[in-house]
């Protein structure tokens, strides 16, 4: 493997070998589930030399860097606005609060996500209405959306999850029919495309994260907010500093959701490469792809789509069993997202779901995501590949 091989050989246990009576040194390779410091020593000099101007300039709080990061990615995902804001959570509940949405109100939205996405609705006083997922993308089924609308509806919240978009045009001509706005959850897929639209364009707010591990990710905590529309995106930037139109008149009640300028600098900083890395990410899925075919179910990207894949997500069966061989070779894996929000405790109140979401519950039961990053070699991928193999076939 090259010097940018990801995999590394760790002293892990001794094995007696019978046959000969002597104790032998197993080396177990060592994997990261997401390579951020592979990243950062390919990207060093730029990165540290974008913090240093945040330090030397020492406006911390919505400095130039936040604007300028907010032009170049209007300009990425072709919107006419982007509102930087604190994190990818605040960034939802901001479009909700723009759109008015509040008690009362209903949001339909998808079972099978982070807690944050029905979280948010909640918390504002508005009931998630769950639809089931198309068992083939992990999406918002549009086939259900419609027998799911009720006077109450005000908003459908779109998540695209694992990287790849959901199906915007049959949503979208569903909200338009019902006069429904659409809210774009694009923290997994920005950098991901839906036909000729980018990620980030294709509702009426779309929102995303900047969480470390997400395909663009800070070194904390960030999101933004993406509009066409004017009269959003002033309201959005009077949420996001407690409802202030000048300094100290505040008219409405707002959120303290600004952007760390840091974090755009670094961003910032990222941003050149991350095209490249996207491409990257669709070489690795590949190779996953063509290693994995056919002892394990594989993701399906629509041949519409160009997925983010900020994560590479399979089905097993028996997946804590296969999971802890994995750990045993040194594979981190992760379960994205082990229990579907219908039937999670906190929202079981804050929630309205009489119909079936046997998909979302299925899916909830064997999804597996692997090691998924640009830097992942072809080797370590096909030590990935034999330990799968091996695990899968001892469950057969």
């Amino acid at each position: 493997m090259d010097r940018h091989c990801v995999g590394r050989f760790s002293l892990l246990e001794t094995v007696y070998n019978k046959k000969y009576s002597l104790f032998s040194l197993v080396y177990i390779m060592t994997i990261a589930f997401t390579d951020l410091a592979t990243q950062y020593q390919q990207l060093k000099t730029v990165i540290d030399a974008r913090i240093q101007q945040v330090l030397d300039h020492g406006q911390y709080i919505l400095g130039p860097e936040v604007a300028e990061l907010e032009s170049t990615l209007a300009s990425f995902v072709q919107t006419k606005y982007a509102v930087g804001v604190s994190d990818g959570t605040t960034a939802l509940q901001m479009a909700l609060m723009a759109l008015n949405i509040g008690s009362g109100d209903e949001v339909i939205t998808t079972p099978f996500t982070f807690i944050s996405t029905a979280e948010t609705i909640a918390l504002l006083g508005a009931t998630p209405v769950y639809v089931d997922i198309d068992p083939i993308s992990y999406n918002m089924d549009p086939k259900n959306i419609e027998s799911a609308i009720t006077r109450r509806t005000k908003a459908i919240m779109v998540v695209n999850l694992y990287g790849q978009c959901a199906d915007f045009d049959a949503i979208n001509a569903i909200a338009k029919k019902r006069d429904l706005v659409v809210i774009e959850d694009a923290a997994q897929s920005f950098g991901g495309q839906y036909k000729s639209k980018r990620s980030g364009s294709l509702a009426t707010i779309s929102c995303t994260s900047f969480y470390p591990a997400k395909p663009l990710g800070c070194y904390g905590d960030g999101g933004m907010c993406f509009t066409n529309d004017t009269t959003l995106a002033q309201q959005l930037r009077l949420i996001r500093t407690h409802g202030q139109s000048e300094r100290y008149y505040h008219t409405i009640l707002g959120l303290n959701g600004r952007l760390d300028t840091l974090q755009a600098a670094i961003l910032l900083a990222k941003f050149p490469s991350f095209e490249a890395e996207i491409m990257a990410r669709q070489q690795v899925a590949k190779n996953y792809n063509d290693l994995l075919k056919g002892f394990v179910e594989i993701p399906k990207v629509a041949s519409n789509c160009l997925s983010a894949y900020a994560q590479y997500t399979i089905q097993v069966k028996d997946r804590l069993r296969v999971q802890a061989a994995l750990k045993k070779q040194g594979i981190p894996t992760a379960i994205h997202y082990p229990i579907p929000l219908h039937q999670q405790p906190a929202l079981c109140i804050a929630q309205k779901s009489s119909r079936t979401l046997v998909h979302a519950e299925k899916a909830s039961a064997t999804v597996l995501s692997l090691p998924m990053h640009p830097f992942l070699d072809t080797a370590t991928q096909q030590y990935i590949a034999q330990a799968l193999k091996k695990a899968v076939e001892y469950d057969e």
